[in-house]
C-alpha cells in the first residue's frame, strides 16, 4: 500500500472538525482563598460537585443551576491571577428574576443595562431583543460575570448532535414519564412535555426532575396561549 493510500485511509477515519463535538466542560477560576470562593459560589445556589486535593493542587468544582459547564476554583499561583477572569456569560431567560434571586442571596449585582445603537445604555433592551439585555456581578476576587437574557436563540446554538442510541433512550424515558403524567394532565401536545424532558436530561437532571420540568413546561405553554 502506498503512502498516499495510507494517508487517504486515515483521512476517512478521522472526523473533520466540523463534525466532532467540542463541548466546553469547565472554566478555571483563579482565587486567593478557595474556601471563601467556595462559600460565595455555593451561596449562589451552585452545586458543589467535588473538592479534591490540597494547596495549589486543590480543585473545587461547582456547577450553576441548569448549566452543562462547570467551574474549577483553583488557588492563585504564578500562572493563575485572582480576578483575571472577566465577563464570563451566564445565560438566563428572565434577567429580572435572575437578578432578583442573586440580590436576595446577598450578591452585589449591577442594574440591568443593554447594548443600544450608541453603546451601553441603562435598562433592558426597549424591543426585548435576545442577547442585548445584561447585568453584571463579581466574586470576592474580582472575577466578573455577565447575566445575558436570551429568549430566542440564534440558529445552531441549541443542542449538539446526539447519537441515535442516546436519543432513542431519552425518547423512551420521556414516553414513560409522559404516560404517567398524561392521565391527570390538562389537554396539551406531547411535544411540550417531551422537549422539556429531554432538555432537562441533557443538562444532567434526574428523570424525576426532568418529568417535573416537562409538566411545568406544559403549564407555561398553556399560560402563554391564554395570554
Amino acid at each position: 500500500m502506498s503512502g498516499t493510500q495510507i494517508s487517504n485511509e486515515r483521512a476517512t477515519q478521522i472526523p473533520s472538525a466540523a463534525t466532532v463535538d467540542l463541548k466546553l466542560e469547565v472554566i478555571v477560576i483563579p482565587v486567593s482563598d478557595v474556601d471563601r470562593a467556595k462559600r460565595f459560589y455555593g451561596g449562589l445556589g451552585w452545586r458543589v460537585d467535588a473538592d479534591l486535593g490540597t494547596g495549589e493542587n486543590r480543585v473545587v468544582q461547582l456547577t450553576p443551576p441548569g448549566s452543562a459547564c462547570s467551574i474549577h476554583l483553583r488557588q492563585a499561583s504564578a500562572g493563575r491571577v485572582p480576578g483575571s477572569i472577566q465577563g464570563t456569560f451566564l445565560i438566563v431567560d428572565d434577567i429580572q428574576a435572575a437578578r432578583a434571586e442573586l440580590v436576595g442571596r446577598g450578591v452585589d449585582v449591577s442594574e440591568v443595562f443593554h447594548n443600544g445603537p450608541k453603546g451601553v445604555a441603562p435598562g433592558p433592551d426597549p424591543e426585548g431583543h435576545s442577547y442585548a439585555t445584561l447585568a453584571s456581578f463579581k466574586d470576592p476576587d474580582g472575577n466578573s460575570w455577565l447575566l445575558q437574557e436570551i429568549k430566542t436563540r440564534l440558529p445552531g446554538r441549541g443542542f449538539s448532535s446526539l447519537d441515535v442510541a442516546t436519543l432513542t433512550e431519552l425518547l423512551r424515558e420521556a414516553e414513560t414519564h409522559h404516560g404517567e403524567y398524561e392521565p391527570t394532565a390538562p389537554k396539551h401536545h406531547w411535544s411540550e412535555f417531551y422537549a422539556a424532558y429531554i432538555a432537562a436530561r441533557e443538562l444532567g437532571r434526574t428523570p424525576e426532575q426532568a418529568a417535573k420540568d416537562g409538566a411545568l413546561n406544559v403549564e407555561r405553554t398553556r399560560e402563554r396561549v391564554r395570554t
